[in-house]
């Protein structure tokens, strides 16, 4: 069965009942074999109450004691149920209600205990929805005539048997093996397995993309009846493709191609932008995205196959991306010469912003394609106008040096060079629109390229801009992008259809409050405006005082920590990184994010089948494509079916478009630690210089700066275990983030300098170990004295209470 109990379920929406003909088609199940998998599934959630069958067709059956949540369990063996709704309580779920469900499952939790001041609720699994772990990463050992998996992750409490499958068990007894579930655990009966791939004798002699892949179940190769899909797409543009678009061929368009997408395995370029002066002074901006829906059509299997995978997983220099090669670098690749199908959105600005804007299908031909270090010299030039000297980090002044010992990029064309100069310039105009809104920048250190900003060109993954972005030429698509986003989410709140938009929650209070007073004992005075409510602007205040501070690298990190993840939602709600409280949403990389994809084809249909008038008879109507026609509907553009269907099928995969993006985000953040604790694995016994960046009752962490592939410097951290301070015995004090010293009033703070030698390394878990060697700093007898009457008053405070 190729699909999930919740991609079944995700089907039903209100009380809407479904005939199995539609459900076999949106699932794919096309033979006999599929149909009979999803008239079982349907027969059992019909028997144990979650479906109801009416006529011959099924309705979802709501249950108010019914919460769908994730398994979040603890290498103990006790387990939460997390609910996807902030601000909902975790469910305490025993082990014998887990129902065999593991670690990262999905699943519908009945309520069995209502929870009170001090406890939980408690449930017990009622049904898998859907499973986290179709593989794992396991250590093969032997048991008389058995073979057992014994899985890495320790939060996994079983062992599976293996199936013989042609692999010789015998050579992997004491391996690191990739194990794929052929059964999970049912009744008296263990999880059954067969052994994938052998890895290596451990973790260390494996190869970190297998890890990787293995370890968060990413596909690095698409099912044959995909690639067959994909061979039977047209080739050329044909004119019946191209008639009723937008031609906009004769438009200078000009490609930017960033390091990172230089260096992938895919660099498919799937945005290109072009600028024209108009008669009114005005400038007409064009941010013109790859046509992906054109070719990804709904309910086929090259839709399902990029549903599944929902994002691209950027992996070093590797992609998996959510559809083929083939596809991604061809039809959907904006290439230099080729006509291409795109969707564009034509954004009208003047001196104080954005005027009007039109979204269109078009047709275009790209001009240029401009590298990072074609464009920079350029760049460079107008930083002496817009950027303050002080505020250029000096790991970039160092890159920059890097860069110019290697050979010169071949020179722009001087129409090339014009346009893109000009591009720039608005690039600043629009940087201080959004910093007159609230908008804030990070300073946080680069990447493994040199460079900060996301790969898709937008806010990326904490939900806020990078400094860095703005030295840098990517800087300009990323401002370019989060314009047509915005422009895309207005759009569709004002033309009243379905829409999936980009959320992200205010940091709470009590957080940021905690930060004031973590800066305030550093000697940095920082205030909330309304000390009863976070906004963007305190946060561009706080950038400011740090920039100014001499530990801006920690207070930033602590900052970023008070960041809540931004996730996809059916509802436009606020963006606090972007400072946006109008709706945003991620539409310019459909190549890459499922998500995209779907605003899209959403956007397709309303210009293909939205009304623009009231009814037949009216003789007055609006341009859909058009920014005009904001504040002139009173009716409903899509038919009611086509809107109802959007709306339940935008519901139904928010979550799973929120799940999969973390999963990614996960991978990713693996790799990157293998790579770092490889690297200081070689480097055990030598001593660094370090930043104290966090510190707890059982030690400190230290970011110490080593020098990676390319000379671009890596920073990673470490642990100083309390254990290991043998020159006195530790208090931690919790208020000043320090750990001091009970005799000689040694004290380890955060923002402090200290030497650390690497002690050792544990390359799966990712955990550097640390030994102090030297620095830190000394606690005067003021801050004790301060400390101890603090925690006296704290203390009074609480028995009073």
């Amino acid at each position: 069965m190729d699909f999930s109990i919740a991609t079944l379920l995700a089907n039903f929406t209100d009380d809407k009942s479904v005939a199995p003909k539609i459900l076999e088609k949106k699932l794919g199940c096309q033979d006999e074999k599929s149909t009979r998998y999803l008239q079982i599934a349907l027969d059992a959630l019909e028997k144990i109450g979650v479906l109801v069958k009416e006529k011959g067709r099924y309705r979802r059956v709501w249950e108010e004691s019914l919460v769908e949540a994730k398994l979040r369990c603890s290498s103990k063996g006790f387990c939460f149920a997390i609910q996807d709704t902030e601000g909902t309580e975790d469910i305490y779920i025993r082990e014998c209600h887990l129902s065999n469900a593991w670690n990262g499952d999905r699943v519908l939790v009945n309520i069995i205990k209502e929870g009170s001041r001090r406890r939980s609720p408690e449930g017990e699994v009622k049904l898998i929805l859907e499973r986290a772990n179709p593989s794992v990463l396991a250590r093969v050992k032997q048991t008389g005539n058995r073979y057992l998996a014994v899985p890495l992750d320790d939060r996994l409490l079983f062992e599976l048997d293996l199936k013989q499958n042609g692999v010789s068990l015998v050579d992997a007894v004491e391996h690191l093996v990739h194990v794929e579930v052929l059964r999970y655990a049912l009744g008296s009966n263990p999880p059954l397995g067969r052994v994938a791939q052998i890895l290596g004798s451990d973790a260390e002699d494996a190869n970190d993309l297998d890890i990787v892949c293995c370890k968060h179940d990413l596909p690095r190769a698409f099912p044959q009846v995909v690639l067959d899909a994909i061979a039977d797409l047209p080739k050329p543009l044909r004119k019946t493709e191209i008639k009723g678009r937008l031609d906009l061929r004769s438009l200078q368009t000009i490609a930017l191609m960033p390091a990172s997408r230089l260096r992938s395995s895919i660099p498919t370029v799937e945005q290109a932008f072009s600028l024209e002066t108009l008669k009114s002074g005005e400038w007409r901006l064009g941010i013109h995205v790859s046509d992906v829906a054109h070719y990804v059509k709904p309910d086929t299997a090259l839709d399902r196959e990029a549903r599944r995978r929902s994002v691209s997983a950027h992996l070093g220099d590797m992609v998996l991306p959510i559809i083929p090669e083939q596809l991604a670098l061809d039809s959907c690749s904006l290439l230099t010469g080729e006509d291409r199908l795109a969707v564009s959105v034509l954004v009208i600005l003047d001196d104080d912003g954005v005027v009007d804007f039109e979204i269109k299908p078009s047709v275009i031909k790209v001009d240029y394609q401009v590298s990072d270090r074609q464009a920079q010299p350029i760049l460079d030039k107008l930083q002496e106008k817009h950027l303050d000297p002080e505020l250029i980090p000096a790991w970039w002044v160092e890159y920059r040096e890097r860069q110019k010992s290697l050979e010169a990029p071949d020179p722009l064309p001087a129409a090339i060079a014009q346009t893109l100069e000009k591009m720039f310039q608005l690039s600043y105009a629009m940087q201080n629109w959004r910093r007159d809104r609230g908008g804030f920048d990070l300073n946080l250190p680069p990447n493994q390229y040199g460079i900060c900003p996301s790969v898709y060109n937008d806010e990326g993954a904490e939900g806020a801009i990078s400094l860095s972005s703005h030295i840098t030429a990517q800087g300009m698509l990323c401002e370019f992008t989060i314009l047509a986003n915005q422009m895309v989410a207005t759009h569709l709140q004002q033309l009243g259809v379905p829409g999936i938009y980009r959320i992200q929650a205010a940091p709470d209070l009590e957080q940021v409050d905690e930060l004031i007073k973590l800066a305030s004992n550093m000697g940095v005075e920082v205030l909330l405006d309304d000390p009863e409510e976070v906004t963007p602007i305190d946060f561009q205040d706080f950038t400011e005082v740090f920039a100014a501070s001499g530990c801006e690298r920690v207070l930033t990190y602590l900052l970023e920590d008070t960041l809540k993840p931004a996730s996809y939602s059916t509802n436009a709600g606020s963006h606090f990184g972007l400072a946006l409280n109008t709706g945003y949403t991620h539409f310019c990389s459909p190549v890459q994010r499922y998500a995209d994809l779907l605003v899209q084809r959403l956007l397709k249909t309303v210009f293909e089948e939205g009304r623009d008038r009231k009814s037949a008879r009216s003789k007055e109507y609006v341009d859909l494509h058009s920014s005009h026609s904001h504040g002139e509907i009173s009716w409903n553009v899509l038919p009611p079916t086509t809107h109802s269907e959007f709306e339940s099928h935008f519901a139904s995969i928010v979550g799973h478009l929120s799940d999969r993006e973390k999963l990614t985000q996960e991978a990713e953040a693996d790799l990157q630690g293998l790579k770092k604790a490889g690297l200081m694995k070689a480097r055990t016994g030598e001593t660094f210089s370090g930043l104290i960046t966090g510190v707890q009752s059982y030690g400190f962490f230290v970011e110490i700066e080593v020098e990676g592939p390319e000379g671009i410097p890596l920073r990673l951290e470490g642990l100083v275990h309390v254990s290991s301070l043998k020159d006195d015995w530790y208090e931690y004090r919790s208020r000043l983030q320090t750990l001091v010293g009970r005799k000689n009033r040694k004290q380890y703070s955060l923002g402090d300098i200290v030497e650390v030698q690497v002690k050792s390394v544990d390359y799966y878990r990712q955990q550097i170990d640390l030994v102090a060697v030297g620095g830190g700093s000394e606690a005067s007898g003021e801050d004790y004295t301060e400390y101890r009457d603090r925690e006296r008053t704290y203390y009074d405070y609480e028995e009073d209470i």
